[in-house]
């Protein structure tokens, strides 16, 4: 019977998870690096770095081609590391004008996946402290760039539990209800 398989559907909600972290900051002229993270479904997918305040109409800037190569384009590298389920971005020589929103995604049928990161580049010192231990500037640590985003997941599983997974429960408890009901033999009187 279909009954498995429309189970099966039940369960993708956890399997369309991308993952970044909802803020990354940089110096201006240093580099920035952005890792994120994906369920070992989507290994072998393209995976890409945008700019934009949507991600349905970002600009794409570099992308891999399903393999773990490293991609660059201009200032922009990338490179999937898939027995780690994760993809780092790398920004170099960054300016005050690469500060936007920017996505992590995958590409596949239908819609990509995609989770936002915001980029903040700060101009020179203002940014950095010195490491006692060395004369290497190093940039604060804050929560933000700590935290993971998982925006576009609770998204998508709400699009499944409204237009998926509700119909596909009302469907399977009305064929039930229908089964048993038609298993019943009339009571002789």
């Amino acid at each position: 019977m279909w009954l498995p398989g429309a189970l099966l559907l039940l369960s993708l909600a956890g399997c369309f998870s991308i993952q970044g972290p909802k803020h990354v900051q940089g110096r201006e002229q240093g580099s920035l690096t952005v890792q994120c993270h994906y369920s070992p479904q989507w290994t072998n997918y393209q995976k890409w770095w945008c700019r934009g305040r949507h991600w349905r109409t970002c600009h794409i800037l570099v992308q891999t081609r399903g393999s773990e190569q490293e991609e660059k384009q201009g200032r922009v590298s990338i490179v999937d590391d898939q027995r780690d389920h994760s993809f780092t971005v790398t920004m170099e020589k960054l300016q005050r004008d690469d500060m936007d929103t920017y996505w992590c995604g995958i590409k596949k049928s239908g819609t990509d996946l995609g989770t936002r990161v915001r980029v903040t580049v700060y101009p020179g010192k203002d940014f950095l402290r010195t490491d006692a231990t060395s004369s290497e500037p190093v940039a604060w640590p804050t929560a933000h760039n700590l935290e993971m985003s998982s925006g576009s997941h609770k998204r998508t599983h709400y699009v499944l539990l409204v237009f998926l997974k509700v119909p596909i429960l009302l469907v399977l408890v009305s064929v039930i209800l229908w089964l048993k009901g038609s298993q019943r033999t009339p009571q002789e009187q």
